[in-house]
C-alpha cells in the first residue's frame, strides 16, 4: 500500500508541470482574443482616415487624435474636465448608493415595507434616469444639483436591489446562530447580516457606478457647462472631432478599467464572504 501511495504521489507530481504550459496557451489564447478586436477597429480606423475613405474632417487620423490628446493634457483641459466629472460621481454615488442601501435593507427585510413601497419604486426604476432629466431641468435648472440628482438616482435603484436581494438571502442559519449566542441587534448585523450581503452590496456597487458613469456623461453633453461630457459637445459645436474622438477614447478606457476593478474587488468580496460565512 505504501508503494502505491508513492507511486500515486510521484504521477501526480509529473503531471503538474505538464497543466502550466496548457495555463500558459490558455493565457495568451484569451489575451489574444482580447487584444484582436481593438487592434483590428485601430487598423480600420488608420486605413478609412488615411487613405480617403471617409473624410478627415469627419474621422481625424489616429496621429492627429493622439497629438491633441497630448495638447489637452499639457493644457490641463482634460485633467479639469475630468476631475469635475469624477468628482459629480463620487457625490452622486455617496447620496445615491447610501439611500439606496437603506432603502433595500428595509423592504429586503420587512415584507410589509416591500408590499407597500415595492410596487411604486419598481415602477419608478422602469423609468431611466436620463427619462427624469426634462422635467429636473424644468424644476432644477441646469445648475449642479441637476447632474447630483441624475446621478444619485442612477445609483439609487441598482443599489437597493442589490441590496434588498442580499436581506432576503441572508442564511436562516445565521438567524439561529445569533439567537442562541443571544446577540445584540447592533452585533447581529455588522458581524453576521452584512458580511452575509456583502457580495450583493459589492454587486450593487458595480452596477450603480456603471450606471453614474454613463448617466454623467450623457447628462453632462445634454446640460452642462463643464466635465468630459461637455467637453466631447465643445468639440463638435467647433467642429474639431479629435476633441470628441479623444474624449470618446477617454470615457471608454475609464470606464473599461472602473468595471474591470470592481469585478476584481466583488471576486474579492465573494470569496472572503464564502469563507467567512
Amino acid at each position: 500500500m505504501a508503494t502505491i501511495g508513492a507511486e500515486e504521489d510521484i504521477r501526480v507530481a509529473r503531471s503538474v508541470p505538464e497543466l502550466r504550459p496548457a495555463r500558459l496557451k490558455s493565457f495568451f489564447v484569451s489575451t489574444l482574443l482580447v487584444v484582436i478586436l481593438p487592434a483590428g477597429l485601430l487598423t480600420l480606423w488608420w486605413a478609412a482616415s488615411t487613405q480617403g475613405w471617409v473624410s478627415a474632417q469627419v474621422l481625424p487620423q489616429p496621429d492627429w487624435v493622439f497629438q491633441t490628446f497630448l495638447d489637452l493634457v499639457a493644457s490641463g483641459d482634460i485633467l479639469a474636465a475630468a476631475a469635475v466629472s469624477f468628482r459629480r460621481i463620487a457625490e452622486g454615488f455617496l447620496i445615491g448608493a447610501s439611500l439606496g442601501f437603506l432603502f433595500g435593507l428595509l423592504i429586503g427585510k420587512s415584507k410589509t415595507a416591500d408590499a407597500y413601497l415595492g410596487p411604486t419604486f419598481r415602477a419608478l426604476a422602469a423609468v431611466p434616469s436620463l427619462g427624469w432629466l426634462p422635467i429636473l431641468i424644468l424644476l432644477l435648472g441646469i445648475e449642479e444639483s441637476l447632474k447630483i440628482v441624475i446621478l444619485a438616482k442612477a445609483c439609487f435603484v441598482p443599489m437597493a436591489i442589490s441590496t434588498a436581494a442580499g436581506a432576503r438571502n441572508v442564511p436562516k442559519g445565521l438567524t439561529e446562530v445569533a439567537e442562541v449566542l443571544r446577540l445584540r441587534q447592533t452585533t447581529r448585523f455588522f458581524k453576521l447580516t452584512i458580511p452575509a450581503m456583502a457580495p450583493f452590496i459589492a454587486n450593487g456597487v458595480r452596477l450603480s457606478l456603471s450606471q453614474a458613469f454613463v448617466s454623467l456623461i450623457v447628462v453632462e453633453m445634454l446640460a452642462g457647462t463643464d466635465g468630459l461630457g461637455y467637453m466631447m459637445v465643445w468639440g463638435r459645436t467647433l467642429f474639431q472631432l479629435d476633441i470628441v474622438m479623444v474624449g470618446m477614447i477617454v470615457v471608454g478606457v475609464v470606464g473599461f478599467a472602473l468595471d474591470l476593478l470592481l469585478k476584481r474587488a466583488e471576486v474579492l468580496v465573494r470569496r472572503g464572504s464564502g469563507a467567512h460565512v
